[in-house]
């Protein structure tokens, strides 16, 4: 019978405990990981390695306007929402036509009606946009835009092959807008 008293008031004692813990609600923005090789994580062969992973959070059109409004030009955005995008080579790179060591950096842009600075930061884990700062910049490309006719709902970033197996095109796109950066190993 102590036995038994004992085992009910155990379990009341872990069941309280379960309960007592608070877990967040879903942020708004979910986080997503673009691999290149495409869908490495998924489809990885023995023996294959990744050559770069962009982290990076997804927030919503909802029918707003994006570009020039809400990120306004010719201001640092962080590319996406919630913590800042970041952005691992996995080995030595060319990023738009410039050198960039292996390395994980946080990936900022400037927004522009016909053309986005892209920049790579060596300050990581950082919300935002908030704390950026020029003076931590490891490099800085232009990248064109181009406008789509489908708006894109979520904040996007995709790989595609290049013309071999070590250049890569990235992508990011978002509302009517898409940018290109080519990267190399």
């Amino acid at each position: 019978m102590k036995k038994n008293i004992f085992l009910a008031l155990l379990m009341m004692v872990i069941a309280f405990g379960a309960n007592a813990q608070k877990f967040r609600g879903l942020d708004k923005s979910p986080r997503d990981i673009a691999y290149f090789p495409d869908h490495f994580a998924h489809d990885r062969k023995d023996g294959e390695k990744a050559l770069v992973k962009v982290a990076y959070s997804r927030p919503f059109l909802n029918g707003r306007e994006i570009f020039g409004k809400k990120e306004p030009y010719g201001k640092v955005w962080r590319l996406g929402a919630d913590e800042s995008t970041e952005i691992k080579f996995y080995e030595d790179a060319t990023f738009g036509g410039k050198k960039v060591k292996a390395g994980t950096y946080s990936m900022f842009a400037i927004p522009n009606e016909k053309e986005w600075t892209i920049i790579l930061s060596s300050d990581v884990d950082y919300w935002g946009a908030y704390k950026y700062k020029e003076a931590n910049d490891v490099l800085r490309i232009v990248a064109y835009v181009n406008k789509v006719e489908t708006p894109i709902e979520n904040f996007s970033i995709v790989f595609e092959k290049g013309a071999s197996d070590r250049e890569a095109k990235m992508y990011m796109g978002w509302e009517k807008t898409t940018v290109l950066v080519p990267i190399s190993f």
